[in-house]
């Protein structure tokens, strides 16, 4: 089963990014956007524009066809999609230290797109306050964690979850354990 064609695309952008040497800012210069909208298109967490998405592309001076050729998507009747462990992609975020993300899933539907992440947070872990846009749900798997969303202040333990409008700023630490690993489920809305 193949990876859903959005995700392909930012793992393809970020892959030929790198292997060019080529900085966060200085494609984002070139393709007139900022640091931040590149990092979350090479991270799935937006869908880029298609003019966006042109630019991105023409600043790192690949041909669209030589962008694309591998970029495939689910065949039709094909109805179960298999993620092996070791098929999980890692990714970071900006500004945050002792956060490592995996992707799990993402595929699109409709207006809608879903992202499913592992995130294990180290005991020291910081990063600014932020803001996504989407639905997040928070599942602890282990550990435990202190989230703040708004002016609130939430302990999360093993087994505890949570659901909440993720444009309110908001972040997380460990609470009073040397690691904790959560299942984060992000549901952005494209129509709005």
């Amino acid at each position: 089963m193949q990876e859903d064609i959005l995700f392909q695309i930012s793992n393809k952008l970020k892959e030929v990014r790198k292997s060019k040497g080529v900085t966060l800012q200085e494609i984002a210069d070139e393709a007139g956007v900022t640091k931040s909208l590149v990092s979350q298109i090479e991270n799935s967490r937006t869908i880029p524009s298609l003019p966006v998405m042109l630019g991105l592309i023409k600043a790192l001076d690949i041909d669209l066809n030589v962008f694309f050729k591998d970029i495939i998507s689910i065949k039709p009747g094909e109805d179960v999609l298999i993620r092996r462990k070791e098929e999980y992609q890692p990714f970071t975020k900006e500004n945050a230290k002792g956060y490592f993300y995996q992707r799990i899933f993402s595929k699109q539907f409709k207006d809608n797109h879903i992202d499913v992440v592992l995130l294990r947070l180290e005991k020291d872990a910081k990063r600014p306050m932020v803001r996504t846009n989407a639905l997040e749900f928070k599942y602890v798997l282990s550990g435990a964690v202190e989230y703040t969303v708004g002016k609130n202040k939430y302990i999360l333990n093993q087994g505890d979850s949570m659901f909440f409008d993720a444009n309110e700023l908001h972040n997380l630490k460990c609470h009073e354990c040397d690691e904790a690993v959560l299942l984060v489920i992000y549901f952005f809305n494209e129509a709005q």
